[in-house]
C-alpha cells in the first residue's frame, strides 16, 4: 500500500498578491495530486468560522472531507482539515485539543484502506516551542490511545524552524519526522516550517516540495508531500 501525503497552509486562501482566489488553491491542489491532504487556515478566523473552500468545488475534485459536524459552515476544526481520496473509508473525525494560548488545534481521521486502518493527524502549531513541544506530546498521546495495529501520520504547519532539534525531539524511537524542505515563504522560502511525520512501520519512499508559479503565488506557504509505502497487518 503506498500512499501520498501533503500538507498545505492555505493562508485563508490569501495569495501572495493579497487577493483571495479558492479557486487558484484547488489548482495548486490539483498539481499536487495527493491521495490525503491536510490543510491549515482553511476556516475564516471570525463570525461563523465559514471555510474558505467552496464544499462542492473540494469535492469535485474527488476529495472526501472528513467532516466534524461542530460548526455548520466550517470545513475544519481551528482551520485545519482532512480530506482524501473516495478509495478511503472515513470511519470518524474527531478535534484533538491542543494545550494552547493561541486559537490552535489538529483534526485526527480515522481511514480505512484495503482492511488497513490508518489515524492521520492535521495539525497547525503553536509559535511558541515551549508550547509546540507540550502539542506535540498531546497529539502522540491521542494517537497512542488506538487499541488496535494504528499506523499513523501527523501532517501540518509546525512552525518549527530546526531541522531535527528544538520540538522535533519530542518524536519517541521509531518516529520518522519528515521535513521536505523550505516551504515558507512560497515565493522565496527560507524554513523549512511545513512537517509531516510518519509512525513506526511506515517506509518513506520519497518527499519535497511542491514548486509552481500558481504554487508561489496562491498562499505564503508551499505545499509539502511525501510518498509513504505501508506493509501487511502484523500477525
Amino acid at each position: 500500500m503506498e500512499i501520498r501525503f501533503a500538507s498545505y497552509n492555505i493562508h485563508k486562501a490569501v495569495g501572495t498578491d493579497g487577493r483571495r482566489d479558492p479557486d487558484r488553491i484547488l489548482s495548486v491542489l490539483h498539481e499536487v495530486n495527493a491521495d490525503i491532504v491536510a490543510l491549515q487556515e482553511v476556516d475564516r478566523r471570525f463570525g461563523r468560522r465559514a471555510s474558505v473552500l467552496p464544499r462542492a468545488l473540494v469535492e469535485e475534485q474527488g476529495y472526501v472531507i472528513a467532516h466534524l459536524a461542530m460548526r455548520p459552515d466550517s470545513m475544519g476544526w481551528h482551520g485545519n482539515a482532512v480530506l482524501v481520496r473516495r478509495q478511503f473509508e472515513v470511519l470518524g473525525a474527531h478535534a484533538v485539543r491542543l494545550p494552547t494560548l493561541e486559537p490552535r488545534g489538529a483534526v485526527r481521521a480515522e481511514l480505512a484502506l484495503e482492511g488497513r486502518r490508518l489515524r492521520v493527524v492535521g495539525m497547525h502549531l503553536d509559535l511558541s516551542g515551549i508550547r509546540r513541544r507540550d502539542q506535540i506530546r498531546a497529539v502522540t498521546g491521542d494517537i497512542a490511545t488506538c487499541e488496535e495495529d494504528c499506523p499513523a501520520v501527523m501532517l501540518g504547519d509546525f512552525n518549527e524552524w530546526s531541522l531535527r532539534g528544538g520540538s522535533i525531539r519530542e518524536f519517541g524511537e521509531g518516529w520518522q519526522p519528515i521535513a521536505p524542505g523550505r516551504s515558507f515563504p512560497s515565493r522565496q522560502p527560507l524554513a523549512p516550517l511545513d512537517r509531516i511525520v510518519f509512525s513506526p512501520g511506515w517506509e518513506v519512499v520519497d518527499h519535497g516540495v511542491h514548486h509552481s508559479a500558481l504554487a508561489s503565488a496562491a498562499s505564503d506557504h508551499l505545499p509539502i508531500w511525501a510518498v509513504a509505502r505501508l506493509g501487511s497487518n502484523r500477525k
